[in-house]
């Protein structure tokens, strides 16, 4: 067994919202996510896979991301990655027994990234086998498990401090570069950093810059390419806008679109994407996001 203390995955997110009850709306009836039943404080989690939960709502006026949970693979990798902190001087907390309990896993660890974002890395998720994903609409499920549950692109106020935290501290492995993208009318320097953590091609994409938020947007990928262009159709019914049309991304080769959540920032639903093989992998950058499409949608 191989102890390095490395994120095997991106576990779940927290996200804090000013309208649960849109989002639960959204999350069943739009993305196909099951809702459960909200717990004693009121938050509401929502499942994808055999996982019990992948994402954590809350209420909160900066409809924001406001946590990220990576997993690691047992306690004594937990433990290694503690230790990597400690070299870093990256101070943390071990989650009480309540924190064990509002997350369901058997052992967490708590943090702050570069950019502030409260982080938290945990063993032993509890997984559901007994009652199967089962998605409210019509939808052949989503490639998560031990991929994790997508990936997210943030706004960061360093790109190096993050680079150095991600990267040399926890362990991700660059996939590639981004830059510029002449083809939306970007002409800055700006970098895009994709880092990957398990054969998924990127769980995290950052940039420097400010936005009002600082999620961009997270990625769930479907097992279907006929779930793309049902949850389209169902944006267009539902009248949830689409800030990115229908497109294939040169990197990842995801086809995918971009619609906005009832928080404003986005989701991107997709299918299709490459997967990394770090025995054999190289570092790229690319001058383009897409080899077509995505274009911005008409105004709303």
């Amino acid at each position: 067994m191989v102890v390095d203390g490395l994120p095997t995955q991106l576990g779940y997110l927290g996200l804090g919202v000013s309208n649960l009850d849109a989002w639960k709306g959204y999350a069943a009836n739009v993305l196909g996510f099951e809702v459960l039943p909200p717990d004693d404080d009121g938050t509401i989690l929502l499942r994808m896979d055999e996982h019990n939960h992948r994402f954590i709502l809350t209420e909160d006026t900066r409809d924001d991301l406001i946590l990220i949970g990576w997993e690691v693979a047992d306690e004594q990798n937990l433990t290694a990655l503690t230790e990597r902190l400690d070299t870093a001087g990256i101070a943390y907390r071990e989650g009480n027994a309540e924190a064990l309990k509002r997350r369901r896993v058997v052992r967490l660890i708590e943090f702050e990234d570069p950019n502030g974002i409260a982080t938290e890395a945990y063993c032993g998720p509890t997984i559901n086998r007994a009652q199967p994903f089962n998605s409210p609409r019509a939808i052949s499920g989503f490639l998560a498990n031990e991929q994790g549950l997508g990936h997210i692109t943030i706004v960061v106020e360093s790109l190096d401090a993050s680079l150095h935290f991600y990267r040399d501290v926890l362990g991700f492995r660059m996939s590639d570069w981004i830059r510029p993208q002449l083809e939306r009318g970007v002409e800055s320097d700006l970098n895009l950093a994709f880092l990957h953590c398990n054969q998924r091609h990127h769980s995290m994409a950052f940039w420097q810059g400010e936005m009002p938020k600082r999620l961009h947007h997270f990625m769930v990928q479907s097992t279907e390419l006929d779930d793309v262009g049902a949850t389209y159709y169902l944006c267009q019914q539902n009248d949830v806008a689409i800030d990115l049309s229908l497109g294939r991304h040169t990197n990842d080769q995801m086809l995918s679109f971009y619609m906005k959540s009832p928080s404003g920032f986005d989701v991107e639903f997709g299918w299709g994407a490459i997967e990394v093989d770090d025995s054999n992998w190289t570092v790229q950058l690319h001058t383009n996001g897409s080899s077509w499409g995505h274009l911005p949608a008409e105004p709303h």
